[in-house]
């Protein structure tokens, strides 16, 4: 039969209320998808959580900043401050700590003698090693308090760019997945993305380690050496970090994350760093010691530096970036004369590990 112009060919009853059912399904699928699905939004547990934040420099006052902008409770602890240490830890259920590298045994220690909330977990934010025995932060913290578990916090992250509240990303690491999981919880937001690691020691070491080579770096840039230079520098220096790590029981592939290689290249690249600004200035013909007295906070990569030769030297590791960094804040050589010791070495492979 001839269809007249305008009229549609309409489905039998039958295949109309097969559409019908096929049509509520996928909304149904549609509604159930929509409310399982996470928002990119500032995730505020249920429960707030007590956070005490020892340190009232730039990065222990963004931690803070960022806790707080989540529903959580914060107290800050400083030297200079009013409040007392023991009030401040006293309930905490995280106790973070953001001092320089010199005062953390001496914190330690003084919160041994306080009464400390039997769950409590300690998050260090501290980059350096100490300079009497070489121990990371980590490990003066979970000798201190043996029973409480420890979350390395650490990652590409410039303090001025975090209180600007410009995307960052960073990494939580412990022994303990549960510990890591709660720390990433009240620290994730729209602007401060963070990761789970179980491996404390090498985040903690990629931190630490790339503040020498950012010295290095700053002195590159200090002397005008070019892109090829710098690239060098940075990758042969990413090599020195790895095999130090595996030497000291850390995962090589730890250092090609955000705590690596990621802090690596923020930090080498960024006028914001303060080693990369001693490295620089070194480059300028200022002695260190008229760098250190006008830099705003601490350059833990000269501190680092110093133990980090040591220990190589009694493990038989081959650092030669970091010992030419040495010599030069040592006064031994300018870095200049740096550079061309590093480029008169012996010819090897590339990879002769």
């Amino acid at each position: 039969m001839q269809r007249k112009l305008g009229e549609r060919n309409l489905p039998n009853p039958p295949v109309v209320q097969k559409l019908d059912q096929l049509f509520f399904k996928l909304e149904c699928c549609k509604v159930y998808s929509l409310t399982k699905t996470p928002k990119l939004a500032n995730p505020i547990p249920s429960d707030s959580k007590s956070i005490a934040v020892l340190g009232a420099g730039a990065w222990g006052s963004s931690l803070a900043s960022i806790a707080s902008a989540n529903g959580h409770d914060v107290k800050i602890w400083s030297r200079s401050g009013s409040a007392s240490l023991a009030d401040t830890v006293k309930d905490a259920d995280i106790i973070l700590s953001a001092v320089s590298m010199k005062g953390v045994s001496k914190i330690a220690m003084e919160l041994q003698s306080l009464s400390i909330p039997e769950n409590a977990v300690f998050v260090t934010a501290t980059k350096g090693l100490e300079a009497e025995t070489a121990c990371t932060p980590s490990q003066i913290w979970q000798k201190t308090f043996p029973t409480h578990s420890i979350v390395v916090l650490s990652g590409p992250n410039l303090s001025p760019e975090i209180q600007q509240k410009l995307p960052s990303a960073t990494v939580v690491a412990s022994y303990s997945a549960t510990a890591a999981e709660l720390v990433q919880v009240v620290f994730s937001s729209r602007h401060f993305r963070v990761y789970t690691n179980l491996d404390p020691i090498g985040v903690e070491l990629g931190g630490t380690l790339k503040n020498v080579i950012a010295i290095a770096s700053g002195s590159c840039d200090g002397l005008q050496l070019g892109t090829n230079a710098k690239a060098a520098l940075v990758t042969r220096g990413l090599t020195e970090m790895v095999r130090v790590g595996v030497c000291w029981g850390a995962k090589a592939e730890t250092f090609y994350g955000l705590s690596g290689l990621g802090d690596l290249l923020a930090t080498c690249n960024s006028p914001l760093s303060r080693n990369y600004q001693v490295g620089y200035q070194l480059a300028q013909n200022k002695t260190l010691d008229q760098i250190l007295i006008h830099l705003k906070g601490t350059a833990e990569g000269v501190n680092t530096c110093s133990v980090l030769v040591k220990r190589s030297r009694e493990q038989n590791i081959s650092i030669p970036i970091t010992q030419q960094v040495y010599r030069v804040l040592q006064g031994e050589i300018s870095p200049r004369q740096a550079l061309e010791e590093l480029m008169e070495r012996n010819i090897k492979p590339e990879y002769n590990d």
